[in-house]
């Protein structure tokens, strides 16, 4: 896109955004002789499986939120394999994991420097989509790992696992602990985001099966991602809910703060708590018997595989179509499915029996 032209972007994305944040996406040169009336490389683009993986490239990670130990684990595995791969890595984000503004801002940043792609994990399905888009008129590949964004603003989503089997199964691991039956609640992470979103959909949906017709859902919570925030949504729901007999954290930051409630409380061992952790911030929890089970999968398998598809998309390897298939180093064969998403894997449950196998 030549400047003359961006600067006619500009004027149509200051229209949906900020005008700091047009600026922002229009300060400085960016890359010559690219297609500027394609948004996505899978809309026009032809893979070709044996094209040889580019070297020198720079993938630009974009977290939902940094310093938050779960994406410093996948972005080191992400970092890991980009310089396996004689590529260069870089993060930028912001600090909240609600900072919606704070991301669009770096994704445009991103775009200014010229990076090759730039992997994303969103904090909100559509308000990323216009600087995504941009990005792409630029010849950027942009992959979303995590939490995912509309599929017309991104060439890949790479997916943690099967959103309804992570629904599903943690209402299931749940169900069991509490004898399905009693009160339960969700402490989920923010209000707009997409993962969670689709992860409680399925939750409530398993929550239709006759085999739980005594247990009810009586609220889902926000903690924002936010230890604080999260440890007092955890102590306002037993207040509100004192038959509560279980809590769904599907968030790492959420499910660690809510077992820090737990076992200083009376609670500890009757309510009971599962969802996405770590097996870091989770053992202590799990060997004091705050916690029977909950589970994840392994985050910087996740980042690996991010990056990795990041790569295979500027060389050509994949565009993002559905059925495509590509080697990610020893992960192994990957195959794209509906929508451009590509699954890492079912999680894993990590209980008192096996925690110790892992360091994450």
């Amino acid at each position: 896109m030549r400047k003359s032209t961006l600067r006619r972007s500009c004027a149509a994305l200051a229209a949906v955004t900020s005008f700091a944040l047009a600026a922002t996406a229009c300060g400085g040169t960016t890359k010559e002789d690219v297609k500027s009336d394609t948004a996505s490389a899978s809309a026009t683009g032809k893979a070709d499986p044996n094209a040889e993986l580019k070297k020198g490239l720079t993938v630009g990670f974009l977290p939902k939120q940094v310093n938050n130990p779960y994406f410093t684990s996948a972005d080191k595995g992400g970092e890991a394999a980009l310089k396996e791969l004689g590529s260069s890595y870089k993060e930028v984000g912001p600090s909240s994991a609600t900072d919606t503004s704070g991301q669009v801002s770096y994704v445009n940043t991103l775009t200014q420097q010229q990076v090759d792609a730039m992997a994303v994990s969103a904090q909100d399905p559509g308000a990323l989509c216009t600087a995504l888009k941009q990005a792409m008129s630029n010849d950027i590949k942009v992959v979303t790992y995590d939490s995912d964004t509309k599929p017309e603003c991104r060439n890949a989503f790479v997916s943690q696992a099967s959103a309804e089997d992570l629904g599903r199964t943690e209402v299931q691991l749940l169900a069991e602990q509490i004898g399905y039956k009693g009160e339960i609640a969700i402490l989920s992470a923010a209000q707009t985001a997409t993962n969670q979103n689709i992860w409680i959909d399925f939750m409530k949906d398993e929550l239709k099966d006759p085999k739980y017709k005594d247990i009810k859902l009586v609220k889902v919570a926000y903690g924002d991602d936010d230890a604080q925030k999260s440890f007092q949504q955890t102590q306002g729901l037993l207040q509100e809910y004192p038959n509560l007999k279980g809590i769904i954290s599907p968030t790492t930051v959420g499910i660690k703060a809510a077992a820090q409630y737990l076992s200083g409380s009376k609670y500890k061992g009757k309510v009971k708590l599962t969802g996405l952790g770590t097996p870091n911030d989770m053992r202590k929890y799990v060997k004091n018997g705050t916690v029977e089970g909950f589970e994840l999968w392994d985050p910087a398998k996740l980042g690996e595989l991010a990056a990795r598809t990041s790569v295979a998309l500027v060389s050509g390897q994949i565009t993002g179509k559905e059925g495509e298939t590509f080697t990610a180093g020893d992960m192994g064969e990957f195959t794209i499915g509906k929508d451009g998403v590509i699954s890492l894997g079912k999680p894993t449950v990590f209980t008192k029996d096996n925690i110790d196998q892992f360091d994450f």
